[in-house]
């Protein structure tokens, strides 16, 4: 098959997270079989088109106006060539490819549900933030006869799409997968207590939740340690960490390697997760593969994606003082901990990659042979 995919960005972009991986980790595996080719925004110092893994990458417009960008490169460069199936992967602003995407079979990919207010709010300027808002709530509008392919096999977006009037049947619930030729436990040696942030450093992250929280649990158990890792700007993490006297525990240690990563997972006690949106959290089940169990806020996603009093546990949101309790409970409890991490463990098995993909290319081909259906 031929395959169209336009998202906001690809795997190299600077800002990628997420949604990149798991578009990259499903395609670069779907691309051994068939032809895919990839349109995203442009960012400093990138090619215009390069081959990734075998995917082929163009590169158009800027991450601010990329919608308007893939409408017209798709108008003027796409429209005439022959595409099996088109894939919309819905990021950052929806690309409302179903307007102008209308005879040819066309699938999106979602990640998470649409209550994203506060996190806009918080993370952008308030015209472009009320703005994306505003986009937003079109989604169920222009997409509900559309098939949904999720990135996550939770059903809290399942239900929240089922609540805005999409078609259960136009929903497929695909979990995403986990390297676990890289992501594998191994002894935890380190004999202080050591908490870990790992992911992407920006408001709707809350990290300063993380930070204050951990103020109050360094008062019961002195020795605990905080690393903070990831890309992003750390100024203001930072300002906070004199502020609360927490130098000498708590490390910023920036963008790491991949190699890295899985050491800090592997060494961590716990993994904590303090966002207020999360479409299911990759990092959530790479910590689990691990052997190292998640505290999160009860938000939809992280609630698929933790196994409440299993593989991890659930803060009320926006409780720092609870948060700060269920930290120290954790860190203190070592049977808890063996219990949380091995279920964490035997959760994290569940998610492969390679199935994954599978299951996406047989529900495209589905779609792209279907007749008689006006996509």
């Amino acid at each position: 098959m031929k395959i169209l995919v336009l998202n906001w960005q690809d795997i190299k972009n600077p800002n990628a997270g997420g949604v990149e991986v798991h578009l990259h980790e499903i395609f670069r595996r779907i691309v051994k079989e068939h032809e895919v080719l990839l349109i995203s925004s442009r960012f400093k110092g990138c090619k215009k088109s390069e081959t990734i893994d075998g995917i082929k990458v163009i590169r158009i417009g800027n991450k601010y106006f990329f919608n308007f960008s893939a409408f017209f490169y798709y108008i003027r460069k796409l429209k005439s060539e022959h595409f099996d199936v088109i894939v919309d992967d819905y990021s950052k602003l929806p690309l409302f490819t179903p307007l102008y995407i209308r005879k040819k079979p066309l699938v999106t990919i979602m990640h998470g549900t649409f209550e994203r207010g506060e996190m806009l709010f918080k993370s952008l300027s308030p015209p472009i933030a009320a703005f994306a808002y505003l986009l937003e709530r079109l989604v169920p509008f222009v997409y509900k006869d559309v098939p949904i392919l999720t990135a996550t096999n939770g059903l809290s977006l399942k239900e929240k799409l089922l609540t805005l009037g999409i078609s259960e049947q136009n929903i497929n619930l695909i979990p995403a997968g986990v390297d676990d030729t890289l992501y594998k436990p191994k002894t935890k040696a380190d004999e202080k207590p050591l908490v870990l942030y790992f992911g992407r450093v920006t408001k709707y992250k809350q990290i300063d939740h993380l930070i204050q929280s951990f103020k109050i649990t360094k008062e019961e158990i002195p020795d605990a340690k905080l690393i903070i890792a990831g890309r992003g700007n750390y100024k203001e993490l930072r300002e906070l960490v004199e502020k609360l006297d927490l130098a000498n525990s708590v490390n910023l240690v920036g963008e790491t390697s991949e190699e890295e990563k899985v050491r800090l997972l592997q060494k961590a006690w716990i993994l904590v997760i303090p966002s207020m949106n999360e479409g299911w959290g990759f990092v959530v089940t790479e910590a689990n593969a691990c052997g190292t169990p998640v505290i999160g806020y009860d938000i939809p996603g992280l609630k698929d994606s933790i196994k409440n009093g299993e593989t991890g546990l659930l803060v009320p949101y926006g409780d720092i003082e609870k948060l700060a309790e269920t930290m120290s409970s954790v860190l203190k409890d070592a049977k808890l901990r063996e219990k949380l991490g091995h279920n964490a463990l035997k959760w994290a098995s569940n998610f492969n990659w390679d199935k994954s993909s599978e299951k996406f290319i047989t529900k495209l081909e589905e779609i792209a042979n279907s007749e008689g259906v006006i996509l």
